[in-house]
Parts: structure tokens; C-alpha cells; sequence
């Protein structure tokens, strides 16, 4: 194997045991960012060592094992640590076998609540996610979401400082405060994930690595979460969506528009397991709202629980054209997303389409979020459903919406619907709003040819 090989395999082994190691170590040391350190310093040894004598057979347990020998020098080196010597020493034998793999899940889960813990900022917990869980370096975060590099390191310091400021403990929460944290856990794996597959700006529609990071992330959680459903609607929404990554793009990078897009290119292989894991998400949300339902005191006996079924326990499905009555109670919002996305994967057509039941989950996402933004995503799906007129008139509800005022998919929407109206004058004038807000050169470029088009229209109607 030659010394690039050796690096290649290096740089893999790393994005593989990166999360573990940092975690096992922070198990050990009860600090974040001196982990993360130790992990440093034995990825610099496997650098140095490994194109001599070649890689480890396991490679993850040579990397343990040398982060934990620099971590007993650093703990004989500083004497404020010595208590914490003779108890480590009691749980290290260097030539003992990697600990078993539940210990290392353990440690893991722990890392992954550290990292996403709510004291730090949204931005913070992203850049620490992707630097401990995802391997990244901060150059390479940097570039993802097109900042300065000393931005990202900054965020990184100033996360694990407030980590260790606060003495947050290194556990995973229990009760009511799961929720609460796990929640924070999911909203950043999401917001990778959507960086990655509408990039904010820069010159790129799509940024591929992202997304393969937070599926690789979604997919460990869930493996360390079995039972909870929005973790597996979040992998689920995942699963679906990185599915039409090869047929999002054109050959010089342009974008390709859902309904324009040639299916075939879609990845039936991940369209199935984003399938499953919607049917296990559907099932552990069903399971918990009828254990909910049955705890609940009801003066009415079966009377309220019927009321709960007829208002469509969540799973099941009452009469209605394509499911348009299908129950979503119990259902949390990266389900129904999941639950959404799963409608347009088991289409083979565009045409093929259920809308219907598109926007009946809609209401059902808008109802638990009150977002503007799922607002203007159910106006769409009316639109398909029941025709333009109708979405632009829900449209024009949200319109003054301060979440939307920069909101470049606003305009963008609303010129669409004009343009099925023929009223091109101004959905040209929509799509050049839309152009101006964008900070994406590729969405840019594809909102100008489409107000070019509606102008083009416009003179020939």
C-alpha cells in the first residue's frame, strides 16, 4: 500500500471511528473538547506510523488505545487530575480488547446530547455536531456553509468553553427533559440535512456530503434510539429525499425541479428503507398515542376513545378520495414530513401524484408547527389539488408574514401560480423579486430563465 493509499485509508478510518472515539474518551475524561484533543493527537500518530508499518488490523481499538495513553500522561502531568489516576487506572488495561459495544453506544448517545445540548446556539451546536459526530474538519465546515474558517472555530471553542463552564454533564437526559433535548438532537441533524439539499448560497444547488452526514447521523441515532418515532421520521424524510439527489441536478449543475425530474433516476434502494422507517416511525406513534389515550382519564369511557378513532387514530386511514381523510393524531412533524415526501416516491409519474392526501398532511404539519413556511408548502399542494386559484388564495393570507419578508420561495411560489392563471405580467415580476432574494447562484440563474419565460408569454398571449 502506498503512503496515499495509507492516508485515504486513514482519512476513512477516521470518518468511521471519529464519533466513537471522542465519545469513549469523553466517557473516561468527562470534558468534550480535551476528547476531542486526545482523539487529535492519535489520529496525528496513526499519520505518522501508519505508512511505515501499515494499517491496524482494528484500527479503531489502535486509536483507543493510544488516546488513552495520552490521556493517563496528561492526567500524571497535572496534578489537579491525579485523583481521577487511580480510577482510571483501575478501567484501563492497554492490552486489554475494545470495549463491548454497548458501552461504546453508551458513550455515544451521551456525546450526541452533549453536542446538541440547548445552552448553545443553533449555529454552535451544528459546527460541534459536524466536528465530534461527523468527523469534519473546521475547514471543511467552513465550506459547507460558505463562512470564514475562524468563524467555525470560534463557534467550536466558544461550545465546548460554555460545556465546560456549566459543568454540563456528560449523560443522557431523563423523563420530560428527553424531549426536550432529543428535540434539539433533531432539529440540528435537520438542519444539515437541508443545507445539503437546498444549499443557502453559494454556487452550488446541492451539497451532497451534507446530506450524507446527517443520514449517516439520523441513521446512528436511531440505531441508539430504537423506540422513538421522530427519530425514525426524521431518518425516514432523510432516506426519501436523498433519494432524488442524482436527478435534482443537471449536467452543469443546474437544478431539475421535482415534477420535471426523471424518476428512474431516483434510488429505489433508499426510497425502501425510507419507506420502512416511515412504517416503523407510523407504528411507534400509534403505539404511543393508544397508550396515551387509554391513560387519559375519560369521563365518557369508550365513548372519548371513539372519538378518538373517528378523528383517525394515527395509521389509520377513513374514507375520503386518495386518503385525503387519513388520521395523522399522534404523528409528529418529521413523520408527516416523511409521510409527504413518501407520496411523491411512490408516484412513478408526476401526474400520479396524490395531492389530496399532500395536503391534507399539510394541515395536519401545520397545525402542530404554525409555521408560515409549511403555510406556503400546503398552499402549493392546494394548488396541485384543487387548483391554482385556490393556493394563491392562501397565499395571499400569509403574504405579510414576517418569517416570509426574505423569504425568497414566497415569490417564487406565487409566480408559479400566476403563470397557471395567465397572469404573466405579474408572476414575471414575482420571479425577479424571488432572483434578487436568493443567495444560491443556481437558484438565481433558474428563477431568471423562469421570469424570462413568463415574460416571453406575456408578449406572445
Amino acid at each position: 500500500m502506498t503512503a496515499t493509499d495509507t492516508h485515504r485509508a486513514i482519512e476513512a478510518v477516521w470518518r468511521i471511528e471519529a464519533a466513537r472515539l471522542i465519545a469513549g474518551l469523553a466517557g473516561l475524561v468527562r470534558d468534550v473538547g480535551l476528547a476531542e484533543e486526545l482523539a487529535q493527537d492519535a489520529l496525528v500518530a496513526a499519520l505518522e506510523q501508519w505508512p511505515e508499518s501499515g494499517v491496524p488490523r482494528n484500527p479503531g481499538a489502535w486509536l483507543m488505545t493510544v488516546s488513552k495513553r495520552r490521556a493517563i500522561d496528561l492526567i500524571r502531568r497535572n496534578e489537579r487530575l491525579q485523583r481521577n489516576l487511580v480510577e482510571l487506572g483501575h478501567r484501563l488495561d492497554l492490552e486489554e480488547e475494545p470495549p463491548e459495544v454497548d458501552e461504546i453506544e453508551d458513550d455515544l448517545l451521551r456525546l450526541v446530547f452533549t453536542a446538541c445540548h440547548p445552552a448553545l446556539s443553533v449555529e454552535a451546536r451544528v459546527a460541534m455536531t459536524l466536528r465530534v459526530l461527523g468527523g469534519l474538519t473546521t475547514d471543511e465546515i467552513a465550506r459547507a456553509f460558505l463562512v470564514p474558517e475562524a468563524t467555525v472555530a470560534q463557534r467550536i471553542v466558544r461550545a465546548k468553553r460554555t460545556l465546560a463552564d456549566r459543568k454540563i454533564p456528560f449523560e443522557v437526559p431523563q423523563g420530560a427533559e428527553l424531549t426536550g433535548r432529543l428535540s434539539s438532537v433533531l432539529e440540528v441533524i435537520y438542519l444539515v440535512f437541508n443545507e445539503g439539499y437546498s444549499a443557502t448560497a453559494g454556487d452550488d444547488w446541492m451539497r451532497p456530503g451534507l446530506c450524507a452526514d446527517a443520514l449517516r447521523l439520523g441513521r446512528v441515532l436511531a440505531g441508539l434510539l430504537p423506540k422513538e418515532p421522530e427519530v425514525h421520521g426524521l431518518v425516514a424524510l432523510m432516506e426519501i429525499q436523498a433519494s432524488r439527489s442524482a436527478a435534482r441536478v443537471g449536467p452543469s449543475g443546474e437544478p431539475i425541479l421535482l415534477l420535471e425530474q426523471n424518476r428512474a433516476k431516483w434510488d429505489r434502494l433508499l426510497i425502501n428503507r425510507g419507506l420502512a422507517a416511515l412504517d416503523r416511525a407510523e407504528e411507534l406513534s400509534k403505539a404511543a398515542a393508544t397508550t396515551a389515550e387509554e391513560a387519559a382519564p375519560s369521563p365518557g369511557g369508550g365513548a372519548a376513545r371513539g372519538r378518538g378513532r373517528g378523528a383517525g387514530g394515527a395509521g389509520e386511514a377513513t374514507a375520503g378520495p386518495g386518503g385525503a381523510g387519513e388520521a395523522t393524531a399522534g404523528l409528529g412533524p418529521y413523520t408527516l414530513q416523511a409521510a409527504i415526501a413518501a407520496c411523491h416516491a411512490r408516484a412513478t409519474a408526476p401526474e400520479e401524484t396524490d395531492w389530496v392526501r399532500i395536503a391534507s398532511l399539510y394541515e395536519a404539519l401545520a397545525r402542530l408547527s404554525r409555521s408560515p413556511v409549511v403555510e406556503l408548502n400546503r398552499a402549493v399542494a392546494l394548488s396541485m389539488a384543487y387548483g391554482p386559484a385556490v393556493g394563491l388564495g392562501l397565499l395571499d393570507q400569509i403574504v405579510d408574514e414576517p418569517a416570509l419578508k426574505d423569504y425568497h420561495l414566497l415569490p417564487s411560489v406565487r409566480g408559479d401560480l400566476l403563470v397557471k392563471l395567465g397572469r404573466t405580467a405579474e408572476a414575471r415580476a414575482e420571479f425577479e423579486r424571488a432572483a434578487g432574494m436568493t443567495r444560491n447562484a443556481r437558484e438565481r440563474a433558474l428563477l431568471e430563465r423562469r421570469a424570462a419565460a413568463a415574460a416571453s408569454r406575456d408578449v406572445t398571449s
